[in-house]
């Protein structure tokens, strides 16, 4: 019996960590379908690479800090991470200021990910 095609679900990540509940909802969410035997990609994009960067202080917001729960991608399985190179670099950051490793790509190349993905899933 041939083995069933595993679902391909991309989650694209937008919006900054804090102000708005969208990049803790994506993470719930990545660490939801985590859990199933599914085929996961993240990507961040525009202030979406914020999330990553590492040594947040969320304290005079007074909100937690949930960045570093993005460390366990990797016990689910999820290791297609990737960062847009042009975003990155606007906001200042480099690879090295992320708290996982990603894969930085150009805009181009993320759109072919994108586009072999069943469902695309924006935070």
């Amino acid at each position: 019996m041939a083995e069933k095609e595993k679902t391909k679900i991309m989650f694209v990540m937008r919006k900054a960590a804090h102000g708005s509940i969208y990049a803790y909802e994506g993470l719930e969410a990545i660490l939801i379908m985590g859990a199933f035997e599914q085929e996961i990609s993240v990507v961040f994009i525009d202030d979406g690479v914020f999330v990553l960067k590492k040594e947040q202080d969320t304290k005079p917001l007074g909100v937690k800090e949930f960045s570093k729960t993005f460390k366990t991608l990797e016990d689910y399985d999820i290791t297609n991470i990737y960062a847009d190179r042009e975003s990155l670099e606007q906001r200042g950051l480099t690879a090295d200021d992320l708290i996982i490793p990603v894969k930085v790509m150009e805009a181009g190349e993320i759109a072919k990910i994108m586009e072999v993905q069943h469902v695309l899933l924006p935070f």
